[in-house]
């Protein structure tokens, strides 16, 4: 995998798709949320799941407030991982809050995931789909026009970003996986080439629809193989498009649900989140689990360990612990 790929970060910062201005730096917009409905319906799911009666997972702490999602707390991000892949997904649709410019002094969740998730789940994934765009060399002038078009929301984003998806991509080749890019075509730059004020809207359904079609065949491989029935195909981009129950304003980008229905209900849905990136912005505010992160900051609680919100039945939040270096949030 080479770094000279086009990365595909284009993620809209207002409803709607005619937008243009500049993202604030800090907001989930770079994980791909695009200016949610309000919190009933937000993404990941539209309704926070209560707690279920019992114990908490084996070596976790309940941390479930009085109106909140249910909540566990983890000694490390990695028994919070494994917790989740404990429940089998055959597809497991990964997003991020992609790093914003001026936070490289923190660990991303790409970095933290390639250095701790990839060496867990390589043992029983066969593929990860990385949003990262391979475009043919036969269109670069449609390229340049869409990399332009781009540049209001990656020019917010830390320029480590495309290098770091590039290392997960290269970690899961030497892992036994087999990392896959996404390969728009030319008649696809062509039409965000096109698209005008739409190019945003353009460019996120065009991720979902090859996200999605990658992930597809790439499953019903595997379900046509003895040897790698019981695998999975990981998905890995922005937190968007992983949406297993998304809201109405962002249901054309979002995979999840056809990812769900093809593998007969496993699929599962994981937002990995780094602490340090969530700012008290309404867009942050409009997450479903949003006010008992900001609850558990303001309680004064050890920030040490890892934070899992079950948001919908198979939908988790992993917030990380928080990074000794870092600069307090703003």
């Amino acid at each position: 995998m080479r770094s000279s790929f086009l990365v595909a970060f284009v993620f809209a910062s207002c409803l709607g798709l005619g937008c243009s201005r500049t993202p604030p730096s800090g907001d989930p917009q770079a994980a791909g949320k695009v200016d949610l409905p309000p919190a009933s319906a937000a993404s990941s799911s539209s309704a926070a799941v209560r707690p279920a009666p019992g114990a908490p997972p084996p070596g976790a702490a309940t941390c479930t407030s009085e109106s909140g999602p249910t909540c566990y707390r983890f000694a490390t991000a990695e028994d919070a991982f494994r917790w989740v892949l404990a429940k089998d997904p055959l597809v497991l649709g990964i997003g991020e809050a992609h790093a914003q410019r001026g936070t490289e002094n923190v660990a991303s969740s790409t970095k933290r995931f390639t250095e701790a998730f990839l060496p867990i789940v390589a043992p029983s994934a066969t593929d990860v789909v990385v949003e990262l765009w391979a475009p043919d060399p036969k269109c670069m002038k449609e390229v340049k026009q869409v990399a332009t078009a781009q540049k209001p929301v990656t020019e917010a984003q830390a320029e480590t970003n495309q290098n770091e998806y590039v290392t997960l991509g290269t970690k899961a080749k030497a892992s036994g996986m087999t990392p896959w890019l996404l390969r728009p075509t030319c008649d696809d730059f062509a039409m965000l080439a096109d698209a005008g004020a739409d190019a945003i809207g353009a460019m996120l359904g065009l991720v979902k629809r090859l996200t999605q079609a990658k992930v597809t065949q790439l499953h019903e491989r595997n379900k046509s193989d003895a040897a790698s029935q019981t695998k999975t195909v990981i998905a890995y981009g922005g937190a968007l498009h992983n949406d297993l129950s998304p809201p109405e304003a962002t249901k054309d980008y979002s995979f999840g649900p056809e990812l769900d229905r093809l593998t007969g209900g496993r699929y599962i849905e994981l937002d990995l989140i780094v602490p340090e990136f969530v700012k008290k912005t309404p867009v942050w505010e409009k997450l479903p689990w949003y006010a008992s992160f900001e609850a558990d900051r303001a309680s004064g609680a050890p920030q040490d360990k890892a934070t899992l919100y079950v948001v919908g039945e198979r939908s988790f939040v992993l917030v990380f612990p928080s990074s000794p270096a870092a600069e307090p949030r703003k």
